[in-house]
């Protein structure tokens, strides 16, 4: 036999240009839900320490996994990475993750049951030998994802489940949260308004138990700022006047 040298998987291996993004034999998202949802967990993923151009998320995009079987993937409903260019080789929108040209794996998946999942999302299936590993395998055991987190909205249940050693654990719940020291962030159940819905949502919080702000929820602070400095300029005006003192514009 012979001996043959160690090869960079970066420059032998298939790239994100080389690997599809979807499966066009499969059906679309089964609901609204599954487009609304990740956004709000992109929308509100801060974790301390780094900056938005070290931060990657992705939703029912291919999660390649596997350097000897390159056509193998998984599609999380929603992933979080840190430590790695938001822009693939800072250069490019990606078309899907793979592991081996982007050496990080992600350190939260989460996993939005449908009619017909649920089993597959919490690990309840088996697999035949020839058959890729099921989805609780490839996060447990290949990827190492440090936080797996499963939500029902039909029941409104989230559960959680942490790696430890080679193994996930269930997370214990606090108040319908988890948190994430590693982020410096807890995820939980929130009920409010989001894209014009009133529901249960999935979002993340801070250390002082905040919930961080989505988009529209700044750009409303911001307006109610801008309301209330006009005000306060509006009854200084009126004070300055009554002393006989013209303000200047």
């Amino acid at each position: 036999m012979y001996q043959t040298e160690p090869r960079d998987p970066r420059t032998t291996l298939p790239t994100m240009y080389d690997l599809p993004s979807e499966d066009p034999t499969e059906p679309g998202l089964p609901d609204q839900f599954h487009l609304f949802q990740p956004r709000l967990l992109d929308e509100t993923f801060a974790p301390e320490g780094y900056d938005e151009a070290n931060i990657f998320t992705g939703s029912d995009l291919n999660l390649y996994y596997d350097v000897r079987q390159t056509n193998w993937y998984k599609r999380p409903d929603w992933f979080g990475v840190v430590g790695v260019d938001r822009l693939y080789e800072k250069r490019d929108l990606r078309m899907s993750y793979v592991i081996w040209q982007e050496g990080v794996s992600p350190v939260v998946a989460v996993e939005l049951i449908a009619p017909g999942t649920e089993k597959e999302d919490l690990g309840q299936t088996l697999r035949d030998a020839d058959q890729p590993p099921t989805k609780w395998e490839v996060y447990e055991r290949i990827l190492r994802i440090p936080y797996y987190v499963v939500y029902d909205r039909y029941t409104e249940k989230l559960r959680a489940f942490q790696l430890q050693g080679a193994t996930y654990f269930p997370i214990e719940l606090t108040g319908e949260k988890i948190w994430v020291e590693e982020l410096g962030l807890g995820l939980g159940l929130w009920q409010g308004e989001y894209q014009g819905i009133e529901r249960s949502w999935l979002r993340w919080g801070d250390r002082q138990n905040n919930w961080i702000p989505c988009k529209s929820e700044m750009i409303s602070q911001t307006e109610q700022d801008l309301v209330i400095e006009k005000e306060k300029n509006a009854r200084l005006t009126v004070q300055l006047r009554a002393l006989g003192i013209e303000p200047e514009v």
